[in-house]
């Protein structure tokens, strides 16, 4: 069965990891997506490693596993935008295309006459959308914006990581780039109710997506304790603000996550742990007591916890119900049981370097699941298939095209 978005082309002008992380959202729920990428280079994450995926015939290093991360079941058609004739073939493909996204700084693209007016003007079904560090509008909006730094400007590192006054305390970024991502997925969603808007009779538009913006959304119960307080909330390192107990706690062997979410699981982890007066105990019996005595009931707990071993932990929790897992490093996330259960590993096909490794899409749709057609693409190797099937062009015109090095394509 074909995806939900089959018959939706989807023209990439994104590199790095925002667009692409929205565009291969689009591509996994079947859109046609074309990227368009720089001959002889390429998206920037395919020279970014070690490590890189290995040439299947030589052994050589081929793309970086970055790239792999963000680009499946894509088309890489390698096009000069910068030339003239690159223009004229980006637009003529932006015609047959019901989305176009991008991430150049703002008004980057006007001086090749790909930006939002000059097409609106020509397609006004269109849709559009930017993805920026600092958004379109705003005394920021020349500003180059990445990931760490949005982490930083947008609050994300001032409540992540270990308090100040403890050993390693201090702002710390989160391990994978979550403004970039989060951004991406932001604009998932613009693009699909654009779609509805334009399917609507409401014609195309202008999607203005900005890294800072969606890291401010996404402050969540952090922002709104702020703005309810007029105190800015600090790092408490793996605990939480409004929640305790809710944090790693050290075992015999490792580190475990009790995350107790109501006063009924704290009654039955202290049963569990042989100490059920804390359970009883006043300075406990609510979230409210415990967040607020918190400095007596951690390091009591701790104590405790240091008796036994993850795995005994684990499985006297989940016995009784209270949430609870070990801190996993990758390697054990994909050795987890539940993890395999759910396909999360794939193995798809390539073209240069065999079998290569894909994450799956957490998106099950029970009528129409999300389709994984191809692995990330070579650079150019859809150039030739993509340039006679959607503009009509002969063998002599992309000879013609390749000579004058506007195109690039795999022989």
């Amino acid at each position: 069965m074909a995806g939900p978005l089959h018959g939706i082309r989807i023209l990439d002008l994104t590199r790095i990891l925002a667009g692409p992380w929205a565009t291969q959202n689009l591509a996994d729920l079947g859109a046609e997506v074309i990227k368009i990428e720089k001959p002889g280079s390429g998206d920037d994450t395919r020279q970014m490693g070690p490590p890189f995926m290995r040439d299947a015939q030589t052994g050589a290093d081929a793309d970086a596993a970055y790239f792999f991360a963000a680009n499946r079941n894509k088309e890489s058609v390698a096009l000069d935008i910068a030339t003239p004739e690159g223009r004229k073939l980006v637009c003529a493909l932006a015609a047959k295309c019901d989305v176009l996204i991008e991430n150049y700084k703002v008004g980057g693209l006007a001086r090749y006459g790909l930006d939002y007016a000059t097409l609106h003007a020509e397609l006004p079904d269109l849709i559009y959308c930017s993805i920026t560090g600092f958004g379109q509008t705003g005394p920021y909006r020349q500003r180059a914006g990445y990931d760490y730094l949005i982490q930083g400007m947008g609050g994300l590192m001032s409540v992540t990581g270990e308090r100040d006054d403890r050993p390693g305390g201090g702002p710390q970024r989160a391990g994978v780039a979550l403004a970039d991502i989060l951004s991406g997925m932001y604009a998932t969603v613009a693009i699909l109710a654009a779609l509805r808007h334009r399917d609507a009779g409401g014609g195309g538009q202008h999607i203005d997506i900005a890294l800072l913006d969606t890291q401010v959304a996404v402050l969540a119960n952090q922002g709104m304790n702020y703005l309810t307080t007029g105190k800015a909330p600090v790092r408490t390192g793996n605990g939480h603000p409004n929640i305790a107990p809710y944090q790693s706690f050290p075992t015999s062997d490792g580190f475990m996550i009790l995350a107790v979410g109501n006063d009924a699981q704290f009654v039955r982890m202290s049963i569990a742990m042989g100490r059920p007066e804390i359970g009883t105990d006043a300075r406990f019996r609510t979230i409210s007591d415990r967040v607020a005595n918190y400095a007596a009931l951690i390091p009591l707990l701790e104590s405790i916890t240091r008796t036994r071993s993850l795995d005994e932990w684990v499985a006297a929790m989940e016995a009784v119900d209270v949430p609870c897992g070990p801190i996993n490093s990758i390697d054990r996330v994909f050795a987890d049981p539940q993890v395999q259960a759910r396909g999360m590993r794939l193995s798809l096909a390539h073209s240069k370097s065999g079998q290569v490794p894909s994450i799956a899409s957490p998106m099950r749709l029970s009528e129409s699941p999300v389709e994984y057609r191809f692995a990330p693409p070579q650079l150019g190797e859809h150039t030739t298939g993509v340039l006679q099937r959607i503009l009509g062009l002969d063998e002599a015109a992309l000879a013609s095209l390749e000579q004058q090095k506007v195109i690039g394509r795999i022989a």
